[in-house]
């Protein structure tokens, strides 16, 4: 029988009914809590699927990724919270790890993280940008929070981070539609958090940092060893750089 862990797993989604399930699937078993924050728009199940699993659920109108992820994390309970997309799946062999680490009684840090892997036209992608994205995401209650800009939330923590070795799996792209009006959506909010910070663009970011972007992911990080799918995601990843900065150049000159 699996011995079940101090852990309290936290969840923000909007609607996700079509794949949250298969990340509550991994979960039930292992862990002592599951809550889940819906955003109170979502009309598809998302919150009676959840519910289904044992998860406890909360709607809660929209407040940006950070806020909504530290919403979900103050209702934890237990000692430890491991945060989770509704797009994201604990591998197999990454729960073994995190069993073995609460086994050993020889917890060193406050904090882990772990290598992402996500999944590009049924292939999972191990070059480039994409990987090994280490993502801290294990964390002792009351050690950390979600900061960073928005879209692009992190944890923050004042102590060192462990690594774990285990992959957490992403199936975040479904296809070029939903990746392109993600991008949209992610750039119209990369401008507002800009206009906040009063940081201004400048048409040097427009022409450079795409190229430098694209230059990155596909030469400098090897993302040319996933074939064609490394050059799609390297000029998918220009054009969102690209896309950012023209949003924020735009609204910061009132040229809409």
């Amino acid at each position: 029988m699996t011995s079940v862990l101090p852990i309290s797993v936290c969840i923000i989604a909007g609607e996700e009914a079509h794949r949250i399930g298969e990340t509550l699937e991994g979960l039930v078993d292992w862990v002592e809590e599951i809550i889940v924050v819906v955003n109170e728009d979502a009309q598809d199940g998302t919150e009676q699927i959840a519910a289904k699993y044992g998860a406890k659920t909360f709607l809660e109108p929209w407040k940006g990724h950070i806020g909504q992820k530290n919403s979900a994390a103050q209702k934890a309970n237990f000692e430890w919270i491991l945060s989770l997309d509704a797009d994201e799946i604990v591998s197999n062999k990454l729960k073994i790890e995190i069993q073995n680490l609460f086994s050993s009684k020889n917890i060193s840090y406050d904090s882990y993280c772990f290598p992402r892997c996500t999944m590009y036209f049924d292939k999972w992608i191990r070059h480039g940008d994409w990987y090994p994205d280490r993502q801290t995401r294990l964390w002792r209650k009351g050690t950390a929070k979600w900061g960073g800009t928005n879209p692009h939330d992190r944890l923050i923590s004042e102590k060192s981070v462990g690594r774990l070795k285990s992959e957490l799996m992403h199936k975040s792209m479904e296809s070029t539609d939903h990746q392109v009006q993600k991008y949209l959506s992610y750039a119209e909010i990369f401008a507002e958090e800009k206009g906040k910070e009063g940081k201004k663009v400048k048409m040097t970011d427009l022409i450079f940092r795409p190229f430098i972007r694209f230059m990155r992911g596909y030469f400098l990080r090897l993302g040319f060893l996933d074939g064609w799918r490394g050059y799609v995601i390297a000029q998918m990843a220009a054009y969102y750089t690209f896309l950012r900065y023209l949003k924020a150049y735009i609204s910061q000159n009132d040229l809409t």
